[in-house]
C-alpha cells in the first residue's frame, strides 16, 4: 500500500530564528500525527538545526540536493555521505530550479539519482516540462526521457525505495496550478511507465509500480490540497512556499486525515 507523502522544500528561504520558530509551531502542531509520512527540506547550513528540532516529532529530515560524487576535490558541494550522517533520509534530485537554472542534464540528475541511493538515501526524483512544452505536446515525451534516463542508470527495481514528484514547471512559483485532472493524468502516465519497464516474464503488473509514491508539485496550497489528493494516483504533495508556514503546511497534511 502506498504512503500517503507531504515534503516541505524550503528552497532558499529561513534564518535560524525562523526556523526555529517554524519548526517548534510545527511540531507541536503534528505530535501524534501519522495519516502521512511528512519530512522538511531545508537549505544545508539548517540541516543540524532542524534535526534537534524535530526529534521527537514525526517529522522526516531531507536536502534539497547532493553531489554527483562521493567524496574529493569538490568545493561547495555536499556529498550523500554527510547528508546521511546529519540524519537524512530523503534527498531532492533533479529539481526543475537545478535543472533549468544550473543546466542539470537528465544523466547527472540520473547519477546523482544513483548516488543518493548508494549513501542510503531515499531519492524523491523531480520531472516536469516547461509551459512551452506542455503547449506544444511534449508532456509525456519530456518526462519519458527524464524517467528513461534513470531507469537506464540504476534499473526500475530502486523505485520500491524512491519517490517521484511531478512538477510541472510552469506551475511552481506562479501561483498557477494544473488542474487535478492534469495532474492525474500524469501521475498515471508515470505510473504506467515504471510498470511498462517492470513487467517480468511472465507479463503480470508491476508491484514497484503499485507500492510507488508519486507527489504533486507547483503552488499546491490548501485550499487546492483536497482536490489533488483525492485524485487516485496522486498521493501527497512537494510543497514550495506554503511549507514556509506552519499553519498552511499543517492543513496541507491534514488532508490525509
Amino acid at each position: 500500500m502506498r504512503r500517503a507523502t507531504v515534503v516541505g522544500n524550503w528552497k532558499m528561504h529561513g534564518t535560524v530564528e525562523s526556523v526555529s520558530v517554524l519548526l517548534e509551531q510545527l511540531s507541536t502542531a503534528l505530535t501524534g500525527f501519522d495519516a502521512a509520512q511528512v519530512a522538511v527540506c531545508p537549505p544545508f547550513v539548517f540541516l543540524e538545526q532542524v534535526k534537534r528540532l524535530i526529534e521527537t516529532s514525526p517529522i522526516e529530515l531531507g536536502a534539497q540536493n547532493l553531489c554527483e560524487h562521493v567524496q574529493g576535490a569538490y568545493t561547495g558541494e555536499i556529498s550523500g555521505g554527510m547528508l546521511k550522517e546529519l540524519g537524512c533520509r530523503y534527498v531532492i534530485v533533479g529539481h526543475s530550479e537545478r535543472r533549468q537554472l544550473y543546466g542539470e542534464s537528465n544523466e547527472l540528475v540520473a547519477t546523482k539519482f544513483a548516488v543518493a541511493l548508494e549513501q542510503g538515501l531515499n531519492p524523491i526524483l523531480c520531472v516536469g516540462e516547461t509551459l512551452s512544452q506542455r503547449e506544444s505536446g511534449d508532456t509525456l515525451s519530456i518526462i519519458d526521457e527524464q524517467l528513461s534516463a534513470v531507469i537506464e542508470k540504476v534499473g526500475v527495481k530502486v523505485f520500491s525505495e524512491a519517490i517521484i514528484a511531478y512538477e510541472p514547471v510552469w506551475a511552481i512559483g506562479t501561483g498557477k496550478t494544473a488542474t487535478p485532472e492534469e495532474a492525474q493524468a500524469v501521475h498515471l502516465h508515470i505510473r504506467k511507465q515504471i510498470m511498462a519497464a517492470d513487467k517480468d516474464k511472465n507479463g503480470e503488473d508491476s508491484e514497484i509500480a503499485a507500492g510507488l509514491s508519486i507527489l504533486y508539485g507547483g503552488s499546491i496550497k490548501a485550499s487546492n490540497a483536497q482536490a489533488l489528493f483525492s485524485q487516485a494516483d496522486i498521493d501527497g504533495g512537494l510543497v514550495g512556499g506554503a511549507s514556509l508556514a506552519a499553519s498552511e503546511f499543517e492543513q496541507i497534511c491534514r488532508v490525509f486525515e
